[in-house]
């Protein structure tokens, strides 16, 4: 048997050194089978291909939280807190389609000059010729106040918003998690259920209006959740309308200071922006993997998959994958199919908030180019220790006037 690193080590992407052992494994073994590991035994998928059989197929690998979830790491036991990306079809079904008409493109049209006037604020606001950290005052600040937008949440506290977020995925075995227990991260949790349980008997007593709260408790499918149910919800929907985006903020403004000729492009030929946000989404890749468990013994990359088995995709890898993408590791702007990557998922599952994250950073990028900011970076980025999320947790830079 070949040995290959555990690619489940937090480490590799703390010190974002990932990428070569992923590029031996899509060599020599795309479907892995890592015999032991912390989290227990678990196949690898790194190729692009076989990745998207596994997304397809939700009937043979089951995310089910019954079964394991949606992470390499199982939820502890009697502490798991499910939600409908941790549940198959009907449930599943039923409760995303609660929430999807906030992303609907009637509704995008109608946020995006909200989403422009806060950005341009943003960015004139920021300081020049002294060092600020672009993930304070930029990444985690545009989508606190888009996640305050879709709560309808009370914008003085915004920011507890992305406390939250970072006490959901938080990997409570780093040095500079911001909780250290699985107990501290629950208590943390139980506070957020009793500020958004009172919002939502606020908006359950009154007519439905078009914010994230008022929608689920208006809803058959998600009126009633039980309390882990109901923090799992609402942790997922925080998560989601905010690491992924907030990462890619920060990601994006790296590679494009590290490739000016790709930025030039988009000045040259402003129809390169949508390249330019997909390359972002691509090149940052936010979420590291997901989960599924076998249902069935089934056959994949040649390898045997049993019932039980956990199958972890690795989306980093997949969108590093040379046979689906030409030229993997470099930054390009203009690729001839610039939507064809993994960030966000396929499939049941595929990230339902996909083209109001795109938005968001098309509004960013379109902004910062207009105006000609001289941004460099000021100190190498603070990453964090998750094998789940790509994060940047800091970004010094420094704009020269």
């Amino acid at each position: 048997m070949i040995e290959h690193a555990d690619v489940s080590n937090p480490r590799l992407y703390r010190e974002d050194c990932w990428a070569p052992h992923f590029a031996r494994l899509r060599r020599e073994d795309p479907v892995h089978r890592h015999a032991d590991s912390p989290y227990g035994p678990y196949w690898s998928v790194t190729r692009f291909a076989d990745i998207m059989k596994v997304e397809l197929d939700h009937g043979t690998y089951s995310s089910d939280q019954s079964l394991g979830g949606i992470q390499i790491a199982d939820q502890p036991q009697g502490q798991d807190l499910p939600n409908f990306i941790r549940m198959d079809p009907p449930r599943h079904t039923a409760q995303r389609r609660t929430v999807a008409p906030i992303v609907a493109p009637t509704n995008l049209a109608n946020m995006e000059g909200i989403i422009r006037r806060r950005t341009e604020a943003v960015l004139d606001g920021l300081p020049r010729n002294e060092t600020f950290d672009w993930v304070d005052r930029v990444s985690t600040e545009l989508t606190a106040m888009m996640l305050a937008t879709l709560f309808d949440f009370p914008w003085a506290d915004r920011r507890k918003l992305t406390h939250w977020s970072d006490v959901a995925i938080a990997n409570i075995e780093a040095e500079d998690a911001v909780v250290k227990s699985e107990a501290e991260r629950m208590a943390e949790l139980m506070q957020m259920a009793e500020i958004m349980g009172a919002l939502w008997k606020e908006r359950a007593a009154q007519p439905p209006k078009f914010d994230l709260i008022s929608m689920m408790a208006h809803s058959e499918a998600t009126q009633n959740l039980p309390l882990r149910e109901f923090i799992g919800t609402f942790g997922l929907l925080i998560v989601g309308g905010n690491d992924t985006t907030r990462n890619s903020m920060s990601g994006g403004l790296m590679a494009m200071i590290e490739n000016p000729a790709e930025v030039a492009k988009v000045r040259a030929d402003a129809g390169l922006l949508p390249s330019l946000v997909s390359e972002t989404i691509r090149y940052q890749t936010p979420v590291i993997h997901m989960r599924r468990t076998a249902t069935r013994n089934a056959e994949l990359g040649g390898k045997q998959i049993a019932k039980g088995d956990k199958v972890v995709m690795w989306y980093v890898s997949g969108n590093r994958d040379e046979t689906a993408i030409e030229e993997p590791d470099r930054f390009v702007v203009g690729r001839a199919r610039p939507r064809h990557h993994l960030a966000f998922g396929a499939g049941i599952h595929r990230c339902v908030g996909d083209r109001l994250a795109e938005m968001q950073l098309r509004i960013l990028w379109e902004e910062l180019l207009k105006r000609d900011l001289g941004i460099e970076l000021a100190g190498p980025p603070v990453r964090l220790y998750s094998n789940f999320i790509r994060g940047i947790r800091a970004l010094p830079v420094i704009i020269r006037a």
